[in-house]
């Protein structure tokens, strides 16, 4: 190992996001062992506009990078000095993308293995607050010379890697991280690889939290550990900074996929994490209600509002309500035009529903009309049983149920086979409750549609 080639790199970019990022500066230092080789340093000609706030931080701008090489004038000494030689980088997994992406735009594959200064110093130079270049330097002494410019960057990551090979004679911590089966070289900067190997293999709930434990991102998956090395695996723009940002992990095992979606939409309404995207917007549901117009008549009409406690049913698309009026129309001999399924004031015209009796033009009792309305609302009122849904436990002697009270989400827990729990007080006894959301109404009707009523148990 003491004659293994390193190179040292860093690049400056035009910060366009990873897939997006042209490079602007870039440094690399060739090291043989503790032994500095050869050094490379250039501008670079993106071939795209540099934004402001990058100018700001690198003090790089389009003036400076105008007649400098383009990355295809310097591809082949980059090649020529990182043959054979290990990658290394301060947070290597973001040079290191910068630079394949370029090379990828040439049609050439780069390979190279990689080491990481910023997961090695964690490992070889614990306890420290921060383990940002800039904050390194300043503890471990070492000079720090031009912020945010290649060349500055790479001399001090340079120091910071001999003080690191140092701190690793016999090459232990730096063989384990190049080994292939190794997740060093792909985990984000700040996890310990122990606490991603700690992940259970189990249907659930995972929380990646930032530097201040603040939940950033809720998932659920049906193997935590599988799906959330997923995500640092993904190279998209926003799984890469959703790593950069993840400093812990929480989980919790819900033993099948139902009470795991359940859960995941309950935390995304409690913490609002900054990478989910779904379930955050408040949805306003359809749904069809009932008022008594000036002559008496109960008339139905489809709204639509965030607040669904007194609806007769909600539905997810106004053209599942609309059928909805049309069957009760059909069914029990209601008028379309009281039933907001046509705009005109005049006698009902609907194009397939014709058994009205005549209450749009006065052949019928309002009294007489209304005991059919009130019958109709009563077979929508009966669609909203009390019911659980039985599924499977975290472990092989528990089960688990989901309760669902006059259609109303109530809550999940879990029941040890020993138990004799059967009538619907027992197992509010076990019961977490649970917010009942669009989002959740959403997710039960789902997997009833799936599944049926394979696993229903009517109270």
């Amino acid at each position: 190992m003491q004659d293994q080639l390193y190179t040292v790199i860093d690049v400056e970019t035009t910060g366009k996001g990873i897939l997006g990022n042209r490079i602007t500066e870039i440094c690399i230092v060739q090291l043989q062992g503790n032994e500095i080789r050869d050094k490379f340093t250039s501008l670079v000609n993106p071939e795209q506009n540099i934004p402001p706030f990058i100018t700001g931080l690198t003090g790089i701008d389009n003036d400076m990078v105008r007649n400098a090489p383009k990355f295809h004038e310097i591809a082949e000494r980059i090649i020529e000095m990182t043959t054979g030689a290990v990658f290394v980088a301060h947070n290597v997994n973001f040079d290191y993308n910068v630079v394949r992406g370029e090379f990828k735009n040439l049609g050439y594959t780069f390979t190279r293995k990689k080491l990481c200064t910023v997961r090695l110093s964690r490992k070889l130079i614990p306890g420290l607050f921060s383990y940002s270049l800039g904050r390194l330097c300043s503890s471990l002494d070492i000079p720090l010379v031009d912020r945010h410019r290649a060349e500055g960057d790479t001399d001090a990551t340079v120091i910071l890697f001999q003080r690191i090979l140092s701190l690793d004679p016999d090459y232990t911590t730096i063989n384990s991280f190049l080994n292939a089966r190794s997740k060093e070289a792909t985990l984000p900067p700040h996890l310990d690889v122990n606490l991603i190997n700690q992940l259970p293999e189990q249907t659930g709930i995972y929380l990646f939290k930032d530097q201040k434990g603040k939940v950033i991102y809720a998932g659920k998956a049906k193997n935590i550990k599988q799906r959330v090395i997923s995500h640092f695996y993904d190279k998209k723009n926003k799984e890469y900074a959703l790593g950069q940002n993840t400093y812990a992990i929480d989980y919790e095992i819900t033993g099948n996929e139902l009470i795991a979606l359940l859960l995941e939409a309950e935390k995304i309404q409690k913490y609002y994490p900054k990478f989910n995207r779904a379930q955050k917007k408040p949805v306003a549901p359809y749904r069809i209600i009932q008022y008594t117009n000036r002559k008496g008549v109960i008339q139905l009409a489809i709204d639509r509002s965030k607040n669904t406690d007194h609806s007769l049913e909600v539905f997810y698309k106004r053209s599942d309500a609309i059928e909805q009026l049309e069957r009760l129309c059909f069914n029990y001999q209601l008028c379309p035009r009281y039933c907001s399924l046509q705009s005109t004031s005049e006698r009902c015209s609907h194009y397939r529903i014709k058994n009205c009796k005549g209450i749009c033009h006065d052949k019928e009792s309002v009294a007489l009309y209304n005991m059919r309305v009130q019958q109709a609302l009563v077979s929508l009122k009966k669609q909203k049983e009390t019911y659980l849904i039985r599924e499977k436990g975290r472990s092989v002697d528990e089960h688990s149920f989901v309760i669902i009270q006059n259609g109303i989400y109530k809550g999940f827990g879990y029941v040890h086979q020993s138990e004799q729990v059967s009538h619907f007080d027992d197992f509010e006894a076990y019961l977490t409750l649970q917010k009942h959301t669009y989002h959740t109404t959403k997710i039960i009707k789902g997997y009833l549609r799936k599944h049926g009523e394979n696993n229903i148990i009517y109270m």
